[in-house]
């Protein structure tokens, strides 16, 4: 249906040739529940002609939230999070409107969006600097866009080609389909969107594989002469379990100041889902589930050692809802280990004194002493859901690391606070080792 972080699609098959209905993978499947996927059952923004096929699928979605660091850094960024920018004071997260269609075996798809999320994602994109004609101001107002057509074949062929949600990690780009508002660590290390083509196959009911040609991780343009390849499985035995496995080899950054860098990437991510109870009418516990992500990458060649740079991590979380689903209770605990930091964010702006040196922060010179980045996150979130389309949700984050590296009451862009001010030569982003948060979202989608 709507594509997720988590990469999945059905509606594509909801295609009638010669009146005759064709096999639709994971039919009659409740998929609502499952950890990165969105749980509407009802689609009101719809047209269909005349025999009642569907011509269109429209969505709109508007995602905000009261994000509240007790650190209150002066400069009101949150940092190490692509879920949230700011803290202390109200965010327009993400408002989207799209359309889908997938009328006559022709797959359409376009997605736009606004708010600051994009900004954490989008703006750390450092291929449009290969060449011109290139910048993410061309793109980022599309959350995705794609053309492409379904072939009767078994339980479904799909071939697209376009800009799409990233098929890595569990848990969506949508923070509306997580459990948790604050994504897990490993989700948000890794991609959020590609630009390629796959094709997607259904040989079974309820088996679906996919391979990709993609331009780069998490880039609109490529890094190398040869483009990045990837393949993501997903298995679902009955509407209960989840099982899914991706992988992703290419090459992802630049060696030097003139040269294409020789470092490849490669990156495997399992989960599974599983509802252990289900009483979708009791007034009590009415739904109870699981899910499990873990990762595993690393980047080797050029000088590169895979063992000094790799990615390792897992997020468990359980989640209860009650009251006939209205109301819903998660708690997860996630870790990831991150050596060389290749995929870690930036926990402050790169700034510069007045003579135009570089100040290194207490992380900077943490990781140079030759201290591995590791972080652990707890957050427990409850849900009030009144219907498919409206979700009230407050949640707590704690997280730690063993370096410095959350934002503490200093802030991490200058010593007043402003990105514009001159830099004071004696001034340190303020880097703590734990942080604490309590955050409030409300979202809509239609």
């Amino acid at each position: 249906m709507i594509l997720s972080h988590a990469g999945f699609s059905t509606r594509a098959q909801e295609v009638k040739k010669d009146s005759v209905k064709t096999k639709i993978p994971f039919e009659n499947y409740d998929l609502t529940w499952i950890n990165g996927q969105n749980r509407q059952s009802d689609f009101p923004l719809t047209l269909k002609d005349k025999s009642g096929q569907t011509i269109l699928t429209g969505v709109a979605l508007v995602d905000g939230y009261f994000n509240y660091n007790f650190a209150r850094p002066k400069d009101n960024t949150q940092t190490i999070s692509a879920s949230m920018g700011r803290s202390n004071e109200f965010s327009l997260n993400q408002a989207s409107i799209g359309i889908e269609s997938n009328y006559k075996n022709v797959i359409g798809r376009l997605w736009l969006q606004t708010g600051s999320m994009l900004h954490i994602v989008q703006e750390t994109d450092g291929s449009v600097t290969r060449g011109r004609n290139t910048g993410t101001g061309n793109l980022k107002l599309i959350r995705e866009a794609a053309a492409g057509y379904h072939f009767d074949v078994n339980y479904g062929l799909n071939v697209e080609m376009g800009i799409f949600m990233s098929y890595i990690g569990l848990e969506s780009y949508v923070l509306q389909e997580n459990w948790s508002y604050q994504r897990s660590m490993v989700c948000d290390f890794t991609p959020f969107y590609f630009q390629g083509a796959r094709l997607q196959y259904f040989p079974t009911k309820n088996f679906k594989t996919e391979l990709w040609i993609l331009n780069g991780w998490q880039t609109y343009n490529s890094w190398s002469k040869n483009p990045g390849l990837g393949s993501s499985n997903y298995y679902r035995p009955n509407d209960n379990i989840q099982l899914a496995a991706n992988f992703y080899y290419g090459t992802d950054s630049k060696s030097g100041t003139n040269t294409l860098s020789k470092v490849k990437r490669f990156h495997h991510d399992d989960s599974m889902v599983y509802r252990y109870y289900k009483n979708k009418a009791a007034k009590g516990l009415s739904q109870a589930a699981f899910s499990i992500n873990n990762h595993y990458g690393f980047q080797s060649g050029d000088g590169v050692k895979a063992k000094n740079n790799y990615m390792t991590g897992s997020a468990l979380s359980s989640r209860l809802w009650f009251a006939q689903n209205k109301i819903g209770w998660t708690v997860r605990g996630d870790f990831v280990s991150n050596p060389g930091a290749y995929l870690a964010f930036n926990p402050a702006a790169t700034v510069s004194d007045n003579n135009g040196n570089v100040v290194l922060n207490d992380y900077d010179n943490a990781l140079a002493a030759g201290n591995n980045l590791k972080i652990t996150q707890l957050t427990s979130t409850l849900d009030y859901m009144p219907n498919d389309f409206m979700t009230f949700r407050l949640e707590y984050g704690y997280r730690k690391s063993n370096v410095p590296y959350f934002a503490g009451p200093g802030g991490t862009t200058s010593q007043t606070g402003f990105s514009n001010d001159s830099i004071d030569p004696t001034w340190k982003p303020d880097l703590r080792k734990q942080e604490n948060r309590l955050t409030l979202a409300v979202n809509f989608r239609l």
